[in-house]
């Protein structure tokens, strides 16, 4: 196990077992160091990693503290992981992001308050507005997009969930917005899709939810597979 490998291992170790929590300050470098059997060197390495994960923050001149550990900010490099990906690969994302964006309109349909509902009616009236407009503003549309979604994997009430599904519907945004821009009336097509999820989720069927959302997202995902994306 390499040096840098120890750092991440022990400071894991100390928040398993309740020596650290989120939020805490690390005790100092030297005493760290200590603890962890490494060099002062090794443990700056170590704790770099750590701050490319999400799980420690260095403060200038305040030293180093736990992160929230929410899954949102761990999730966060998937994120990187999905950018780096091909067209050859865009398929297996949008698979995955289907099959997480199924449940969580799901449980969204059961868990939706009357403001989150408000938020995805704003959202939908918005998008008409770009599409009632004498030229549609593809990247605003699409902006729309993306806030409806995640309005509806907040609403999951599952923050795991909602923060793959933040990863993967962001980052396949791509192929969305030229879909849009190459498919002659796809968007209006959309936004009725749209309008339907929203339906079920303010009836909070959750199995309407859960159709209408699957049959919405295998549209982009049957183009993916047969359109490249410049």
């Amino acid at each position: 196990m390499s040096r840098t490998d120890q750092v991440v291992d022990g400071i894991k170790s100390m928040l398993l077992d309740g020596r650290l929590a989120p939020g805490d300050r690390l005790p100092v470098e030297k005493d760290l160091a200590a603890d962890l059997g490494v060099s002062r060197g090794s443990l700056r390495e170590g704790l770099r990693a750590l701050a490319t994960l999400g799980i420690v923050d260095s403060r200038q001149g305040d030293g180093t503290y736990i992160t929230s550990l929410d899954p949102e900010l761990l999730l966060a490099p998937l994120s990187f992981v999905v950018d780096l990906q091909g067209h050859s690969d865009a398929t297996d994302f949008h698979e995955v992001r289907r099959v997480l964006e199924t449940e969580s309109a799901g449980l969204a349909a059961l868990r939706m308050d009357d403001a989150a509902l408000a938020r995805a009616r704003q959202t939908l009236d918005d998008a008409a507005e770009i599409l009632g407009g004498t030229e549609v503003d593809h990247d605003a549309l699409l902006d729309t997009d993306i806030a409806f979604h995640q309005v509806i994997a907040v609403s999951s009430g599952n923050p795991v969930l909602a923060a793959l599904v933040e990863a993967l519907a962001s980052r396949t945004a791509r192929a969305r917005l030229w879909r849009g821009m190459t498919q002659e009336g796809v968007e209006h097509r959309t936004h009725s899709e749209h309008e339907a999820i929203y339906a079920a989720l303010v009836a909070g069927d959750p199995d309407r939810a859960r159709l209408r959302m699957a049959n919405h997202l295998l549209e982009v995902e049957d183009f993916v597979h047969t359109t490249p994306t410049p």
